[in-house]
C-alpha cells in the first residue's frame, strides 16, 4: 500500500513511517516543522519528505492518508483528503490494525516519564530475548532509533492521553490493546484538551478498563492520582493489579537510593522481602520510578531476573532526555524535553545531583501548549528551584494560549524567580539568548536546554558560539 502521512515529522508519526516503510510499504509525508531528530531519521531511511502542505502531494491518490494530531481541519491536504473522499485514519488506528492486534501489548502511560519507561522496556525485553517490536515517542540511543519491527509476539509502545485525530478527540492510548498496562504517575496536563484533572482521571480510568483479566495494571503507588483513579475502579477493575514505588505500601518496592560515580544504586523489595539489586546510568529518583514498572512487566512476560538487571545496568537513555549536546572549553551544552513544570523540576533536581559543584544555567521554551498556559504560573516557580541561572524565552504560541483562556506571564515569572536570589532574564529572540550565555558562561557550567520543538537551533548555536570564543582567546600559534 502506499500510505502518506500529514504531520509526519511528529515523533510518534516519523516512527510510523518507519514501521510502515519496513512493513514492506510505500511511505510519504509532508510537514511544515521540520528539525532533528525526526527529519535526519527519515532522511536516513529515504522516506520522501514534502515540506509545506499542499492538495499536490495527494497525487497521485494514496492508498491511506494518516493525519497526525496537530493537523486541525482547515489544513489543504486534509480538506482534498475530504473532498476527494480518499482513505484516512489516525496513527493510533493505523499502529493497532498493522501492528499491535494480536500480539502481546505493553502500554506505558502517564503524565511524566512514558518515552523513558517505554524505551527501557523495549531494552529490557530485548536483551531478555523476547525480540519485540516497539514504538517510542523519541530516539532510543541503545538502538539508535525510535522504532522496531520484528515477527515476535510481543510490542511496546508509549501510550499519551493526548487525543488521537481532529476526527477522534479520545486518547491514544484507547487504541493500543494492553495486556501489560502501566500507569506511572497521574498529573494535570493539556490544558487545551482538559478542563481539569478529573478530565484526566476519567481518561486515565477508561486506560485502565482494557486490561484483560489475564494481564495486568501496573500502578504507580506514589501517585496520589493513580491511587485515586485505581480506586474509583472499585470491583470493576477486571485485570490484577501490581502497584510500585518509594512507599511503603507497594507491593513493588525501591529501597536505598543512592548515587555515586555516574550511577544511580537501589534495591528493589516484593512485598517486603528482597528480589534484586539495581544499578542504572539514569538519575534521580524519578527515573527509579521509571525502572520499577519496567522490571515488574519484564518479569510478568517471563525474563530472567539476572538479564533486567543487565539490561538496566546498560540502558543509555534517550535523545532529548538529558543529553549532551556537546563542551566546549568544561560548559556543558545539555538538551531535554521538558515543558511540565514536573518534569522541569524533575530534570533540573537530577542534574543538580550528577553535577553537584557545577552551575546549572536553565535556559526553558515555553513552547508546549501546556507550558503556553496560565494555568501552571506558579507552579514554574517553584520548578527552577534546582537552577542557577535562568533564562525564559517567549511564549511560542500565546495566541493559542490566549483562545485557551490565559497566557504564561513571562515578567511576572522572571520577578518571581529571581525573588529566590537568582538571575533570572527574559530573553525572546534565540540569538540574543547565545550572545548572552556565550558572554556569560564559564567552565564548569552545566547548561540545561528545555523545549519540547527545536528552539531555533539554539544547542548547535551556543556550541559554535563558545568554539568561536575559546578559539578568539586562544593565543595564535605560529
Amino acid at each position: 500500500m502506499h500510505y502518506h502521512l500529514i504531520g509526519i515529522c511528529g515523533t510518534a508519526m516519523a516512527s510510523l513511517a518507519g514501521m510502515l516503510q519496513a512493513r514492506g510499504h510505500r511511505v510519504t509525508g509532508s510537514d511544515e516543522s521540520v528539525y532533528p531528530p525526526m527529519s535526519t531519521m527519515l532522511e536516513g531511511l529515504g522516506i520522501h519528505l514534502m515540506h509545506g502542505y499542499d492538495a499536490a502531494h495527494l497525487t497521485p491518490a494514496p492508498d491511506c492518508v494518516v493525519v497526525g494530531n496537530a493537523i486541525p481541519r482547515g489544513n489543504p491536504e486534509v480538506e482534498s483528503v475530504l473532498n476527494r473522499r480518499l482513505p484516512y485514519r489516525s496513527l493510533p488506528e493505523v499502529l493497532k490494525k498493522e501492528f499491535i492486534r494480536g500480539r502481546r501489548s505493553l502500554v506505558v502511560a502517564g503524565t511524566h516519564g512514558k518515552t523513558t519507561t517505554t524505551s527501557l522496556a523495549a531494552w529490557v525485553m530485548d536483551q531478555g530475548g523476547l525480540d519485540p517490536s516497539f514504538l517510542v515517542g523519541g530516539v532510543v540511543q541503545n538502538f539508535g532509533v525510535s522504532f522496531r519491527v520484528t515477527g515476535s509476539d510481543y510490542f511496546v509502545v508509549e501510550g499519551d492521553e493526548y487525543d488521537t485525530a481532529y476526527f477522534d478527540k479520545g486518547p491514544k492510548f484507547m487504541h493500543y490493546l494492553p495486556e501489560l498496562a502501566v500507569v506511572n504517575n497521574i498529573e494535570f496536563d493539556h490544558a487545551d484538551i482538559y478542563h481539569d484533572l478529573d478530565a484526566v482521571k476519567i481518561a486515565f480510568r477508561r486506560f485502565l478498563n482494557l486490561a484483560p483479566g489475564n494481564g495486568k495494571l501496573i500502578a504507580g503507588w506514589d501517585s496520589p492520582h493513580v491511587r485515586d483513579v485505581v480506586a474509583s475502579m472499585g470491583q470493576r477493575l477486571f485485570t490484577q493489579l501490581e502497584t510500585f514505588g518509594t512507599c511503603e505500601d507497594a507491593r513493588w518496592r525501591a529501597r536505598d537510593i543512592e548515587y555515586s560515580a555516574g550511577m544511580t544504586r537501589f534495591s528493589v523489595f516484593r512485598e517486603g522481602r528482597k528480589w534484586a539489586d539495581f544499578q542504572t546510568l539514569l538519575i534521580g529518583d524519578f527515573n527509579v520510578r521509571n525502572c520499577l514498572p519496567v522490571i515488574i512487566a519484564a518479569d510478568a512476560w517471563g525474563v530472567e531476573r539476572e538479564a533486567i538487571v543487565g539490561a538496566l545496568k546498560t540502558f543509555k537513555s534517550v535523545r532529548r532526555r538529558c543529553e549532551v549536546r556537546g563542551e566546549v572549553n568544561g560548559v556543558a551544552v545539555i538538551d531535554d524535553f521538558a515543558h511540565h513544570p514536573t518534569a522541569v523540576r524533575e530534570t533540573l533536581g537530577a542534574l543538580r545531583l550528577k553535577y553537584r559543584d557545577r552551575r546549572i544555567v536553565a535556559v526553558f521554551e515555553p513552547r508546549s501548549r501546556t507550558s503556553c498556559h496560565a494555568t501552571f504560573q506558579d507552579q514554574y516557580v517553584g520548578a527552577f528551584m534546582p537552577a542557577d541561572y535562568v533564562i525564559i524565552s517567549r511564549v511560542f504560541d500565546a495566541q493559542r494560549a490566549a483562545e485557551m483562556g490565559g497566557v504564561l506571564d513571562i515578567a511576572r515569572l522572571i520577578d518571581d524567580i529571581a525573588a529566590q536570589n537568582k538571575p533570572a532574564f527574559a530573553i525572546t529572540d534565540v540569538d540574543e539568548i547565545v550572545r548572552s550565555l556565550a558572554a556569560e558562561l564559564r567552565s564548569g557550567d552545566v547548561v540545561a536546554i528545555m523545549s519540547n520543538g527545536g528552539f531555533g537551533g539554539i544547542h548547535e548555536k551556543l556550541l559554535a558560539a563558545l568554539q568561536a570564543r575559546e578559539a578568539r582567546s586562544s593565543p595564535r600559534q605560529g
